[in-house]
């Protein structure tokens, strides 16, 4: 089992910065993918970004690129997002995820286990 928590999320005003964190604990691995996901009121969980462990490989929705930008520590246990230029569009409930699959994957059924979620509020 991996069990993952997140950090971070809070409210800012449009225009501001918030950073994630993401520690994994348990049956990790340093080859699997990571990734953050996030759900608004009433909408589906979307794909935000994932980075790859092997190669780490980065990749990011549409919506999200030139403003988010995923990290990771060396021990490749923490995941971190950075979030610049937020908009109030980017409300939502913000979760990590995690699968051993080494090749990423931007849909969440591939992913096999998920933090309870951080909420991140954009005001106007």
């Amino acid at each position: 089992q991996v069990q993952l928590v997140e950090s971070g999320g809070g409210l800012v005003q449009a225009g501001g910065s918030l950073t994630l964190s993401c520690a994994a604990s348990g049956r990790t691995s340093s080859s699997g993918t990571m990734g953050w996901f996030r759900q608004a009121p009433g909408k589906e969980r979307e794909f935000v970004v994932g980075i790859t462990g092997a190669l780490g490989r980065t990749y990011y929705a549409n919506s999200v690129k030139g403003r988010f930008t995923i990290s990771r520590d060396n021990a490749k246990t923490t995941v971190y997002l950075q979030m610049n230029s937020l908009k109030p569009e980017d409300t939502a409930v913000y979760y990590c995820a995690a699968d051993n699959n080494p090749f990423g994957s931007t849909s969440r059924e591939d992913y096999d286990y998920w933090g309870q979620g951080t909420q991140v509020t954009v005001s106007s």
